[in-house]
């Protein structure tokens, strides 16, 4: 039944992909044994959530977020906020920022394969995020090795690896011509499936016929279909997009004046030296100007008042 017209032409393994990034996000090596392979990171996902922003519909003006004090309603300073860890029900247990600094793991840039095993023993409930890697500093032949024997053996590495100050399990697993990183969730994090009501493995176990199961392998046979992600889209996003794309060009469109935080400003204050430099000649004069108004006639010529 797979001889139908869906599989006549090969599919386009690009299709539907969004650009490549080409910025690292972080560089060290893959190190397993005695073997070390430089690389750098890359993500290989690309967002598309929408960013809504929350807007005063009388004023046009944005509207921001504050820390509320939930029983008291009142706004709580930074100063005045410290982190907790739940220990019993309404008991917290305080962290000061140097403790929770000292547990961070230490930053190695290193990808350390602790074991290889077998790529279908990974449950894809274990999968989180995906970035791709890249030899740098001649280790092209010696990255493609590793693609190549992880590849003809249907094996993957098991790594830790430290981005952004997080520790993460990971899985270093060849796909098409690069090695893909695929962050892991922890053991312990998946939930246990063993309280869920699920019939039986096994065909005689579930109680299914063999005539329901010719009909169902014969159903999957009928809708078979080769990986085209180009098919799968966000249309939530891409309706949204259109909508906000014919509102715009039809002229509705609201200016909404952008607040620059107390941050912004003072990293602007500082950055900006010409703006520093004006507001000291004109500190400097305006300083000058009112000493010379205080200053009496006589005064002025004396040695001590040019030595100052």
């Amino acid at each position: 039944m797979r001889t139908k017209s869906k599989v006549a032409s090969k599919p386009d393994p690009d299709a539907g992909k969004a650009p490549t990034s080409t910025r690292s996000l972080w560089k060290g090596a893959i190190s397993f044994g005695l073997v070390h392979v430089p690389i750098a990171l890359f993500s290989a996902t690309d967002e598309s959530d929408l960013n809504f922003k929350m807007i005063d519909k009388r004023t046009m003006d944005p509207v921001g977020y504050k820390r509320i004090n939930k029983k008291s309603g009142k706004e709580v300073a930074n100063t005045d906020i410290v982190k907790g860890i739940e220990w019993e029900n309404g008991q917290f247990v305080l962290l000061t920022p140097e403790e929770i600094a000292a547990a961070y793991p230490k930053t190695t840039q290193t990808i350390e394969i602790e074991s290889f095993i077998p790529i279908n023993e990974i449950p894809f409930v274990y999968l989180e995020k995906p970035y791709y890697t890249a030899p740098i500093n001649k280790g092209a032949k010696v990255y493609a090795l590793l693609r190549e024997a992880l590849a003809d053996t249907r094996m993957v590495g098991v790594a830790k690896v430290v981005i952004a100050n997080k520790q993460h399990l990971a899985l270093l697993m060849p796909c098409g011509p690069a090695l893909v990183l695929n962050l892991l969730r922890w053991g312990g994090e998946i939930r246990s499936w063993q309280a869920l009501e699920l019939p039986p493995q096994g065909i005689k176990e579930a109680g299914i016929r063999e005539p329901e199961l010719k009909m169902a392998k014969a159903l999957i046979e009928d809708m078979f279909a080769h990986w085209t992600p180009d098919q799968f889209r966000d249309t939530f996003h891409e309706q949204v997009m259109k909508l906000v794309e014919d509102k715009a060009n039809a002229g509705h469109v609201e200016q909404v004046e952008k607040i620059a935080s107390d941050a912004a400003k003072t990293s602007s204050n500082v950055v900006d030296l010409t703006e520093l430099l004006l507001r000291s000649m004109k500190s400097k004069a305006a300083a000058s100007g009112a000493a010379k108004k205080t200053t009496t006639p006589k005064a002025a010529p004396t040695k001590s008042r040019k030595a100052a």
